[in-house]
């Protein structure tokens, strides 16, 4: 990662979220149990949303500055946190040994979605869950003409943030099965809209 997305990004996204977001990620962490994955961490936007029946978080952060920042919170944290990985695109965990992993807007980012979600089956145990929050691609023909125009540029300010990747469709590719997803905009004034296609479900391993 370069000087940027080493220092810059991770303090572009720490906390500061809106009421909105932080509904919608409390909406994605519903029903989570057991050991979770979280992918992209960051600095713990997530912590004080997870269930009870959640019984410990591994971490895939790659991010030492997003990391950092989150000390605090992952402090007060009732539930453990324990940093477990670089790279969500290669886990450094056992096949079949997580009970649901979280994923909030993180899949814009990783260079490889495919390769991320097909670890995500790997390391979920049978029944086991995605739950997931993320932007992407709008249904709207206009509003995708802008989000292919502004993507080179939200990539290189955002770490590799993309626009345009039709999440659901790459979630079904990787073989879970969606059980739920609701695809809407997220409360945010229109000139937003590029940014604020959402996707919110859960996909299962079966």
């Amino acid at each position: 990662m370069g000087f940027w997305a080493r220092q810059v990004t991770p303090r572009l996204v720490a906390g500061n979220e809106s009421p909105a977001i932080r509904e919608a990620r409390g909406r994605a962490c519903a029903g989570l149990r057991g050991e979770v994955l979280e992918l992209g961490f960051g600095s713990g936007n997530n912590i004080g949303l997870y269930p009870v029946e959640v019984t410990r978080v591994i971490a895939v952060e790659p991010s030492d500055v997003g990391w950092g920042l989150g000390a605090e919170a992952r402090a007060g944290s009732p539930i453990p946190i324990e940093r477990g990985g670089l790279d969500g695109q290669r886990l450094d965990l056992p096949d079949a040994s997580v009970d649901s992993v979280l994923s909030t807007l993180t899949l814009c980012t990783i260079p490889d979605a495919a390769a991320a979600l097909s670890e995500v089956r790997r390391v979920l145990r049978p029944g086991g869950a995605l739950h997931f929050l993320e932007h992407g691609l709008s249904p709207d023909e206009g509003i995708r003409r802008w989000q292919t125009r502004l993507e080179p540029l939200q990539k290189r300010v955002f770490d590799g943030c993309h626009l345009t990747r039709p999440i659901d469709e790459l979630v079904e590719q990787s073989g879970l099965v969606i059980e739920q997803v609701d695809r809407a905009y997220l409360p945010l004034p229109k000139l937003m809209r590029p940014w604020a296609f959402g996707y919110l479900g859960r996909a299962t391993k079966r």
